[in-house]
């Protein structure tokens, strides 16, 4: 027999080593802080590196949590090693906490050997419940006045069968609350992350019992490492006792991982790859050709989405405010030309993303809600949504025009403040939401009418309009060369992806793998795939550029310019919003090159691209002028003063009754230089917004 399994003093020896060679100065912080501080965490990299002895007390505890657990305890007390305040025995409610295991078990495979053993699950927060107090040692009184106390496992309550003195024999005793001990509890469902899932599987969860220091630490959102002791409770439906049980895991110590982009692994010969790709002078090129390559065209589209997956810096300013760093896109196009195509390639493309149609979401899928359901046995829980699980990634909107109008407002907070708040049930929380949207939506009648107004046209608020930083209207004009160049890249794409599938089932002489690659080159991305989410997440993590003299100027005549078409009488065509957007896109500019400095190629590379959005929606082609209120406010500054000027004529005609003759109005006005039509269109938005009506036909009268 080894000596190692014979003594069981030997272990307790071994433990009380480590703890006086590696754990002096927090178990003296324990004894002059308890109860404050009452959690001793030993780093499980320690005990490995504690010799022989190390390796097999790291194996034990890792197979045997419980007696390792007690062994930890024995050592303290037999060596007084936490002294309470006044010198005695140390003081019992002292937690022992293991951090840092060497090996993460995913959720879906757990099984029951696991049972009993210590386990590492990653995942993120999906809900959590009030802290609340659970009850450990309840003691009970019989009417002879004679005391009885029961420890109290997880689960069901267990009252004694009778007082325990002896010679006593009532049977019906009652639980002295004040006597008892409790602790604090709360139960906590953690899942898989998305990013290690396959396609199609539905991502699973386990849920977590927390108690005493842990207890009220993580939201709902939160990215964690839980490590503890896996147990088994039996099921119980209907009262039938049933042969399946359920796990949880009896939480002994979290790790929030706040490492973003830190699951990512980036080994050497990649980051000597990203580096090399980073000098390419095509760069920029190579990257727009990486991103959805099936789809033809669309360069300026495919630039921004590579912006935004780069992303500005977030910055968090000394007096607590924080300025957003992340590029919200919205793409506005005709059926059929591949949005959503590219909306699920990013998702692909990012290290951590979530994609969900606005046709199924709601306010509260997308945010956060709180619900009433068994898991909190009946109490509110909270649980987070889509943009909180996207949190430092994308987030995908598809059709967010057939949103409802309340869940499309969710929206709003989560874009610009970045965070989420929910107020219901007696939860108030915040969760943050630091990811960039990237939406997609349908023009109002399915397709853009080229000679409408652009601003009846999109069905989106204009306060959730302004905080896109760049709007992409996508048009599907026929025109003969283009469509050729769109169709044979599509004929291309499916006739090399029927040769592929036809040479498996039965190889085709003289094609070979060569052959294939050649052919698939023009949809083949640049960089791979898997090398692009590293570039990604390598270039978020070390690159933080700052701006130059040259960009600082360029940015800022840019925007003077634009603000500086706006004539007393003009339409105001720009916010500073659109400036904030554009140090932004710049930023993510400087970060594809991996550069520390903001150069004035890259603002100039931004401005162009801002300038391209702005010419398609804010271009007023009859007054060769920018006008940004047609997003801004839904009513270009053209329309509003063709309005006054009616109102202005009605009431000139029409004296005190405030009503004229429609005609004599029109008439009027269109004295003035405005068009008939124009003026007519006037006309019938006062009546449709009731600020006029018609109390006999051809008559108007103002409310």
């Amino acid at each position: 027999m080894d000596k190692a399994a014979g003594h069981e003093g030997d272990r307790t020896a071994d433990w009380s080593r480590l703890l006086k060679t590696r754990y002096k100065k927090e178990l003296g912080e324990i004894s002059r802080e308890y109860p404050h501080k009452r959690s001793l965490t030993i780093d499980y990299r320690d005990i490995e590196r504690f010799g022989r002895t190390g390796i097999s007390l790291a194996d034990e505890l890792l197979e045997n949590p419980g007696k390792v657990i007690e062994d930890v305890w024995d050592a303290i007390r037999n060596d007084q090693l936490i002294k309470s305040k006044d010198g005695k025995e140390p003081p019992k409610g002292i937690n022992i906490r293991f951090t840092n295991l060497p090996r993460k078990t995913l959720i879906r495979n757990i099984r029951s050997d696991d049972i009993n053993t210590f386990v590492s699950v990653e995942g993120i927060l999906r809900k959590t419940t009030e802290v609340r107090p659970r009850i450990v040692e309840a003691a009970f009184r019989c009417p002879g006045g004679h005391f009885t106390r029961k420890i109290q496992k997880y689960g069901k309550f267990i009252e004694p069968d009778g007082c325990a003195t002896d010679g006593c024999t009532f049977k019906k005793l009652e639980l002295m609350p004040k006597l008892s001990k409790f602790v604090d509890s709360q139960k906590l469902r953690i899942q898989e992350s998305p990013e290690g899932l396959r396609g199609g599987e539905q991502p699973q969860t386990l849920d977590v019992d927390v108690t005493d220091d842990l207890s009220g630490k993580v939201s709902p959102g939160d990215r964690v490492i839980i490590n503890g002791i896996l147990r088994s409770m039996q099921r119980v439906i209907k009262g039938e006792k049933s042969t399946v049980f359920d796990i949880f895991l009896e939480c002994n110590s979290i790790e929030i991982a706040e490492k973003e982009y830190e699951e990512v692994e980036i080994d050497e010969k990649a980051e000597d790859e990203i580096r090399a790709l980073s000098k390419d002078p095509m760069i920029y090129r190579k990257i727009i050709h990486s991103i959805a390559p099936t789809i033809y065209g669309s360069e300026d589209v495919k630039q921004a989405i590579a912006l935004q997956l780069f992303g500005g810096i977030s910055k968090e300013m000394p007096d607590g405010s924080r300025l957003r760093g992340d590029i919200h896109i919205l793409l506005i196009g005709d059926p059929g030309i591949a949005k959503s195509q590219l909306l699920r390639y990013v998702v692909k493309l990012s290290p951590r993303a979530i994609y969900t149609s606005g046709q199924s979401s709601t306010a509260a899928g997308l945010t956060a809600t709180a619900v009433k359901d068994e898991f909190g046995e009946g109490r509110w829980t909270l649980e987070a949504g889509a943009l909180v699980l996207a949190d430092m990634g994308v987030a995908a909107v598809d059709e967010m025009d057939k949103m409802e109008k309340g869940d499309r407002s969710a929206l709003h907070e989560a874009m610009e403040q970045q965070s989420i708040s929910v107020a219901k049930a007696g939860i108030t929380a915040t969760l943050k939401s630091r990811c960039a949207l990237l939406g997609a939506a349908n023009p109002k009648y399915g397709r853009f009418d080229m000679f409408g107004d652009l601003s009846d046209q999109i069905n989106m608020p204009p306060s959730l309009l302004s905080r896109f930083d760049l709007i992409f209207i996508m048009t599907d004009q026929p025109e003969q060369k283009r469509d050729l160049a769109i169709a044979e890249h599509i004929l291309k794409a499916h006739s090399t992806g029927e040769l592929i599938a036809q040479h498996k089932k039965t190889p085709i002489p003289g094609v070979t793998d060569e052959y294939i690659q050649e052919q698939l080159k023009p949809v083949m991305p640049d960089i791979d795939p898997a090398l692009f989410r590293k570039y990604v997440a390598y270039s978020k993590r070390s690159c933080y550029p700052m701006l130059t003299p040259e960009a600082k100027d360029a940015l800022v005549n840019y925007y003077l310019k634009l603000r500086g078409i706006a004539e007393p009488n003009k339409p105001v065509p720009v916010t500073a919003r659109q400036l904030e957007a554009l140090v932004r896109l710049a930023e993510a500019s400087a970060r594809i090159r991996l550069s520390d400095s903001i150069g004035l190629d890259d603002a100039e590379r931004v401005i162009h691209i801002v300038d391209a959005c702005l010419r398609q929606i804010a271009y007023d082609a009859r007054t060769g002028t920018f006008d940004i209120d047609k997003i801004v406010t839904g009513i270009s500054k053209e329309k509003r003063d063709i309005v006054r000027v009616i109102k202005d004529a009605i009431r000139d005609i029409g004296g005190e009754g405030r009503r004229a003759g429609i005609d004599q109005v029109i008439d009027a006005v269109s004295g003035k230089g405005f068009p008939r039509e124009k003026v007519k269109e006037g006309i019938e938005m006062l009546l449709r917004h009731g600020e006029a009506m018609e109390p006999k036909n051809g008559i108007i009268q103002l409310i």
